[in-house]
Parts: C-alpha cells; structure tokens; sequence
C-alpha cells in the first residue's frame, strides 16, 4: 500500500513541480499563444516516463533470470547451497523482509537483488563470489543485497528514473515546438525542426538526468552497505569490499548493473551506479571522506 501512495505522490508532485515552472516562467502563456496544450502533453509525458521504467521493474525477477542464467535454489544440491538458503533467510528476518528467492548463476563475483516488491524479491549470487570469499564476506555481501530489498530501493529508482524520464519527454517537446515555430517559422502544424530538436534535446536531456539516476544509484550503496554493517557489524562488510577492490567484478546485464554489489567508477564517475570501493570502506569506517 506504501509503494501505491508512494507512486501516486510522485505522478502528483511531477504535475505540480511542472505546471508552477511553466506559470513561474510564463511559459504557459507562450505555450498556450503557440498552440501547446501543454495539459495533453504533461499526461502524453508522464505515461511515456513512466510506463517503460514500471513494465521493467514488474518483469525485473523475469529478466534477471533469463539474462543471467540464474537458477533458483529450491531444494538445496549440497552444503554450499544449504548454507546460503540458510544464511538468506537468517538476513531476510533481520532485516525484517519475507524470504525472497534465492539463486545462482555462473560467472565472475557478483550479486544482486532485484524484484518489484520486497517481500517477494529475488536474491541472485554468482559462482565466482561464493569461491573468491569466505563465508563472512559471502554473508556481509548478501546483507548488502537484503538491505537493498529493505529499503525498497528497486521501486524508488524506478520512481526517479520514471520522473526524470517524464522531464525528458516534456521538456524536449517544448523545446522542439518553440524552436520549430520561432527560428524555422513553421505556422501549420509541426515541421522537420520541431522532430530535429526533440532528438538533440532527449539526447542531451537523457544525458542530464542519468546523472541524477546515478547519483542516487551511489547513495543508495552507502545506505545498503550501512544496512549490511547493522545486521553483521561493519568489519564483515569492510573486509568483503577489499576483497571486492582486488577482484575483477563480473559484468552484469546493462538493467542489472545498478543493482549488483559492485561496478562503476573510472574516468565516468559521475555516471557510475556504484562509488569508488575505497570511499565506501571510508563511511563504514565513519570517515567523512566520501
């Protein structure tokens, strides 16, 4: 029921954010003397915005596992998969979530936790973390990911990635109307620079706010690695991301990557879903470097 208010604020905060910047900036009126009805355009840009972003998270379980290979664990092989089932559902009620699916997929170390709703989320492990650590790090690692559940973050970036989308998709086609009208002169209808700006302006809006999405990708990974370091204590989680730094992560699928315990960074900080694992380690270890 949250996650429906949650989702019904948002549709109302981006209607309102929208029409006091068009009114602030007199931008109604303009729009309204060009022939906009910038009504029809704010419900055309929030279905668009948000459509794609909530089809994925519904189908997210569904594409991780096609997309990985994932298998779900349901009765355990051997003590491996018995102690990771195990260990899942010990984290599962301390974090006070329902016991999600739990899998494996083959490839270098990784996880992630995916699912459109967290009391029926999926919990995915490569092969690569379970032989690469020793149970502690295994175990801070898939607190991490149960944090992520917790804390519902699956659905909040689908919000935000739905509301910067529905910005994209406004913003370009107000921008495209009045470029066409007043530097191309179109007076009927809408001419070839009304559609030429829209694709400069989703490219380079798009642009912009994934820099938003990728910013609260980052924080979000504190926020899980803080959650891990309050069911386990923070050392675990410490020593799990060292070991992460000397690794090479597995790649996940382009949809998953913000999800998964490590990935980003380089030259494209600003764009990366995760920060730097030294920064990370620095807040568990209640430095304020960040």
């Amino acid at each position: 029921m949250k996650r429906i208010i949650l989702f019904v604020a948002t549709n109302l905060a981006v209607v309102l954010v929208l029409s006091v910047v068009l009114k602030l900036f007199g931008l109604d009126r303009v729009m309204a003397g060009e022939g906009i009805q910038y009504g029809q355009l704010l419900v055309y840009s929030i279905v668009v915005g948000f459509t794609g972003a909530i089809i994925s998270l519904l189908m997210s379980k569904t594409i991780a596992k096609w997309t990985t290979g994932a298998q779900v664990i349901e009765t355990p092989r051997n003590e491996a998969e018995a102690w990771l089932l195990e260990t899942v559902r010990k984290l599962a009620a301390g974090a006070g979530v329902a016991m999600p699916e739990v899998a494996l997929y083959e490839g270098e170390p990784n996880a992630f936790a995916t699912g459109a709703f967290k009391n029926s989320a999926l919990v995915a492990v490569s092969t690569g973390l379970l032989q690469s650590m020793n149970k502690e790090e295994v175990e801070a690692v898939l607190g991490h990911e149960l944090s992520h559940v917790a804390n519902g973050d699956m659905v909040t970036l689908t919000l935000i990635q739905g509301v910067v989308n529905t910005f994209v998709v406004f913003l370009s086609r107000i921008v495209g109307s009045i470029v066409d009208r007043t530097v191309f002169r179109t007076e009927r209808g809408t001419g070839p620079g009304y559609f030429i700006t829209v694709i400069v302006c989703q490219i380079v809006f798009g642009i912009l706010a994934s820099l938003i999405v990728a910013w609260f990708s980052r924080w979000r990974e504190y926020r899980a690695d803080a959650g891990s370091a309050r069911l386990l204590g923070p050392q675990p989680m410490v020593n799990a991301l060292r070991r992460l730094g000397g690794l090479t992560p597995g790649q996940l699928p382009q949809a998953l990557q913000a999800f998964g315990i490590s990935g980003g960074g380089g030259v494209m900080a600003l764009f990366a879903s995760h920060p730097p694992i030294e920064a990370r380690i620095a807040a568990l270890q209640g430095s304020p470097a960040r």
